[in-house]
């Protein structure tokens, strides 16, 4: 069987949040990482180079919108392609792994990209459900109503279930987080390395089982660990969608050392937050 070519595969930290505390990623309260103590969270766009292609996979928010809701934009995620010497107008498909308004905020910024959407996460935010605040409450009816407008302009391709956009990157469905949130698998020089997005928001979600606040179906979001493990390579290579860890453990792109290349090695181990909150009882 042929393998599938290799592809670059670099991540943007293009947004934070400040004074957020570690507990508020957590469901549970007795999860050993839901503490008290500070805990960073950022926001982050990938591409994905390869086979005369350039992908993107997700387009962060909008400044407006992250100060409304209270998170910093570091980095215009669609200007920030300059530094790696793109312009959007190269970007040939467009993958949004969910709808949530820190994933879809600039849809409209790629004039000649494929979209690619689960269809079940179209039509649970333009269903009845958003009639109510708390469903809604994660999505923007801007960003909705521009994925609308690609339906109408025949650029979005809606799947249901896993597809390839080109050899060596894969879609597959990963629910829980939202009925219809799609993982990005891609085949890199160290193997095969999943976009896990918010099916993980961090690497200590999926490694304790310890999920999000934030869901649509808790058994679906245990089940989309599973579904990610058995698609990547190994547990680095994972990328979750939120993690600090991401920008401080892989290796900067030289030319715009705003980017970090995840088709490398890490070159920092993962940091446990469940180990350091033990370890300071015991010193305590």
């Amino acid at each position: 069987m042929n393998r599938p070519p290799t592809h670059e595969l670099l991540a943007l930290r293009f947004g934070t949040q400040t004074g957020r505390l570690a507990r508020e990623n957590f469901l549970f309260a007795d999860d050993p990482c839901a503490t008290d103590t500070p805990a960073g969270f950022d926001f982050y766009i990938w591409v994905i180079r390869g086979q005369n292609q350039v992908i993107v996979v997700d387009t962060g928010f909008t400044a407006h919108t992250g100060a409304r809701r209270g998170r910093e934009q570091l980095h215009h995620p669609v200007e920030a392609l300059a530094g790696l010497g793109m312009d959007p107008t190269d970007v040939s498909h467009l993958l949004i792994t969910h709808m949530h308004w820190d994933h879809a905020g600039h849809l409209a910024g790629f004039p000649t990209a494929r979209v690619h959407l689960q269809e079940p996460e179209l039509a649970f935010c333009t269903s009845r459900a958003m009639r109510h605040p708390a469903p809604r409450r994660p999505f923007e009816a801007e960003d909705v109503n521009a994925a609308i407008r690609l339906l109408f302009d025949e650029r979005l391709t809606l799947h249901q279930g896993p597809a390839t956009i080109v050899p060596g990157v894969e879609v597959h469905p990963a629910p829980g987080h939202t009925p219809g949130l799609q993982v990005v698998r891609v085949h890199t020089k160290r193997g095969w390395v999943v976009l896990a997005s918010d099916s993980s928001h961090l690497w200590a979600n999926i490694r304790h089982r310890a999920p999000f606040p934030i869901l649509d179906h808790l058994a679906s979001m245990v089940e989309a660990y599973e579904t990610v493990e058995d698609l990547a390579d190994g547990v680095d290579h994972i990328i979750p969608g939120h993690d600090p860890q991401v920008a401080a453990r892989f290796p900067q792109v030289e030319d715009d050392p705003r980017w970090v290349r995840l088709h490398e090695e890490p070159i920092a181990p993962y940091t446990d937050p469940a180990a350091l909150e033990l370890r300071e009882r015991v010193i305590s």
